[in-house]
């Protein structure tokens, strides 16, 4: 089983002391990292070294990171294939313009709107994490997802990120 780590909007323009314990608590155990953009600085990535990660640039980010990453990606995990992309100009029917921009596919992850989504659109599994750093409606919490692929199939869940000092 592969077990993947996904956070979106971080919006830090670099990785604090508090970040980084989050990080460790929430993805010790994954395999491997996708953040969905709006990470802001390329320094953001150097806090889940030694983890394989895969990234996409999101509407804040700066020049740097925009010329760095990809607007949009596809992986393969065990043979599923995995479409990773902020969602940025995809405020309404979200979902379905993804589905028509990458489908058919094994799982969509994207960003953007600070709401954490994990559902099947159809046989798609859609993964929105959320905002890892608290940047939801009236001071939410974080949060991120966790996905599992194996033999059986590729499956996600949404958690919660725990208050860390």
């Amino acid at each position: 089983m592969i077990t993947i780590g996904v956070l979106s909007d971080t919006h830090l323009l670099e990785p604090d002391e508090r970040f980084r314990k989050k990080i460790k608590r929430c993805f010790a155990d994954v395999d491997m990292i996708l953040h969905a953009g709006d990470l802001t600085s390329l320094s953001i990535l150097d806090a889940f070294n030694p983890k394989k990660v895969h990234a996409v640039h999101g509407n804040m980010c700066g020049p740097k990171t925009r010329a760095a990453l990809p607007a949009s990606k596809i992986i393969t995990v065990n043979g599923f294939r995995i479409a990773l992309f902020h969602g940025a100009g995809y405020m309404h029917n979200t979902e379905e313009r993804l589905f028509d921009a990458f489908g058919p596919i094994d799982c969509i992850v994207y960003g953007h709107t600070h709401k954490p989504v994990c559902h099947l659109y159809g046989s798609t599994l859609m993964v929105n994490p959320g905002s890892f750093t608290a940047t939801g409606t009236y001071g939410a919490s974080g949060t991120y997802a966790i996905i599992t692929v194996d033999q059986a199939g590729i499956k996600g869940r949404i958690h919660s990120v725990e208050n860390v000092s």
